[in-house]
């Protein structure tokens, strides 16, 4: 869907939706991307044992959706990062997140336990992003 202020955008060979819902919306240059499980394209629901090989998944999922949008995680601003078990796995999430953006680039970000996500996964993060000025 589009029109002259929003578009919905679903990316070819992303992952499959949870719910009913976009990859990513998009305005006057800032790109919403839907958190993101850690299952596989083509794999709903079926997700690797651990906080580590979940949060390269998800990361996985949404380096999928950006490149879709032509975006990479050079363009995140904002990250939201949601924990099932947060005094357990934070540090080890922490570690395996930080691979995917240089150094000193990081994103702002928001990191919060709750009670429970889609599949029983332990994370999920979404992203704002800025589309890059000359493709605006």
């Amino acid at each position: 869907m589009s029109d002259s202020r929003i578009t919905c955008h679903m990316i070819a060979g992303g992952p499959t939706p949870v719910a009913p819902f976009s990859h990513a919306t998009e305005s006057d240059g800032l790109v919403f991307v839907t958190g993101q499980m850690p299952d596989r394209p083509g794999a709903p629901g079926i997700l690797p044992e651990g906080i580590e090989a979940q949060t390269r998944n998800v990361m996985a999922n949404l380096r999928v959706v950006l490149a879709g949008l032509g975006l990479t995680f050079a363009d995140v601003l904002v990250a939201r990062a949601y924990l099932t078990r947060f005094k357990e796995d934070y540090a080890a999430f922490n570690e395996t997140y930080r691979t995917f953006f240089e150094p000193g680039r990081l994103p702002a970000r928001t990191c919060v336990g709750v009670t429970g996500l889609a599949y029983d996964a332990l994370v999920e993060i979404d992203f704002v992003c800025r589309r890059p000025a000359a493709a605006l």
